[in-house]
């Protein structure tokens, strides 16, 4: 449901919170947080400067104050959170959820993902493959009926989770509004279904293919026998203990105090809610047109909505057994595709070496929406950003390679690249 920035393209360029992109996360090897002595443990152990707390991630630090002072400039609003093992270190919470009710942004807040949310799919297949349900190595037409013989035969799972299935989507209508979860599904099953294969499976290449999201999607869906939204509430919303996170539609996004609008910057300079202006939209050449509200619901395979301490929790989960056995979690964050000299493609994520440790990293935006978890395995240190507005001065990766700084000492300007 947003534009999704591919391998080796210039985020910086794409991203003013509205045109966003997907910015990396994982590897095999290391595990995703790291043990340490215990939660809480933020104190320099001794044994690695990876180990030690960086001081400008405490309260009144650089990136806190960086923070600070883009919010009471007006270029944010949202929430940011650092997690050092388990211990929330810093989180600070700017602006509103809802100008019109005078609703503050919170730690409770729950946001859009837009692309964000995408390896949530890629988590659930990596589940039934776990259980035995379903091989990385099947085709689509294993799964699935109605496809094109090609893509059905020549097109398997791995494809589509790494990002190599040689597909091609046809364009989005980016003026329709939705009226209900079956419309959404229908529409986004209706054009994957109508993807051509343009190149060879196991190629790399430099564009995003909705299609591998949505038929990803309709896999789960067909081996689990529920609809995609049910199966990741189930299966990954519930067992991570995130309470505040859903697919939610939007009638609750428009009722519920607790999930933040998106504010959108018009062509004449003017912001408006994307969900209360349906009739208007984003004049982004990234996202031309878009406007997020008019999703009923997020397709399947992308999006949702969660709170920073929910993608904490997510970030624990991933490495501790919760939503996946260890050798299936290498699986999911192993490099696959390399796209630059530090950079490569896993499953649904991105991946990076930031001075000398890993970084997982995934982003997504959407017209006045702009998410991004971010883990740093070897030192046990998980950072959220979540935003509601549009800028024009300052990008979501602006955000993340401070934030990247601050943990692993690595030059602002190149922590989110690649």
């Amino acid at each position: 449901m947003d534009f999704d920035s591919a391998r080796g393209i210039d985020r910086r360029r794409l991203v003013k919170w509205g045109g966003l992109a997907a910015a990396g996360v994982v590897t095999a090897g290391a595990p995703l947080v790291s043990p340490g002595t215990g939660h809480g443990d933020s104190a320099p152990t001794g044994s690695s400067g990876h180990d030690q707390m960086p001081r400008d991630t405490l309260p009144g630090g650089a990136y806190d104050r960086y923070v600070a002072q883009l919010a009471a400039a007006g270029k944010f609003s949202g929430v940011v959170l650092l997690s050092h093992r388990g211990r929330t270190v810093l989180s600070r919470s700017y602006g509103m959820a809802d100008q019109e009710k005078g609703i503050r942004n919170h730690e409770g807040t729950a946001f859009s993902l837009s692309s964000a949310g995408k390896p949530f799919h890629a988590v659930a297949i990596l589940q039934l493959a776990q259980q035995g349900k379903l091989r990385l190595s099947d085709t689509v037409g294993t799964h699935l009926t109605g496809f094109a013989t090609d893509i059905a035969h020549q097109v398997n799972i791995h494809h589509l989770l790494s990002g190599t299935s040689g597909l091609d989507s046809p364009d989005e209508d980016v003026q329709r509004v939705f009226q209900s979860r079956d419309e959404v599904h229908e529409y986004y099953e209706q054009r994957a279904r109508q993807a051509k294969l343009v190149g060879v499976p196991g190629t790399p290449t430099t564009t995003h293919a909705e299609a591998e999201v949505t038929i990803s999607a309709l896999i789960v869906e067909a081996v689990a026998g529920t609809t995609y939204w049910d199966y990741i509430q189930e299966n990954i919303f519930k067992r991570c203990g995130m309470t505040g996170s859903a697919f939610y539609t939007r009638p609750q996004w428009l009722t519920d105090k607790h999930i933040a609008h998106p504010y959108m910057k018009l062509a004449d300079g003017s912001v408006v809610d994307a969900i209360r202006n349906l009739d208007k939209g984003s004049p982004s050449p990234y996202v031309l047109g878009k406007n997020p509200g008019r999703a009923f619901i997020d397709a399947p395979g992308d999006g949702g909505f969660a709170t920073a301490p929910d993608l904490v929790r997510f970030a624990h989960a991933l490495g501790d057994g919760t939503l996946l056995d260890r050798p299936w979690a290498d699986v999911l964050t192993g490099a696959k595709i390399p796209h630059g000299p530090t950079s490569f493609g896993a499953y649904g994520i991105p991946i990076k070496i930031v001075n000398g440790q890993w970084m997982y990293q995934r982003a997504g935006g959407n017209p006045g929406v702009g998410a991004n978890w971010s883990i740093y395995p070897y030192s046990g240190w998980v950072g959220v950003i979540l935003t509601n507005g549009d800028s024009d001065s300052v990008s979501l990766v602006d955000i993340i390679g401070q934030q990247t700084q601050a943990i692993t000492g690595a030059p602002a300007g190149g922590a989110a690249g690649g």
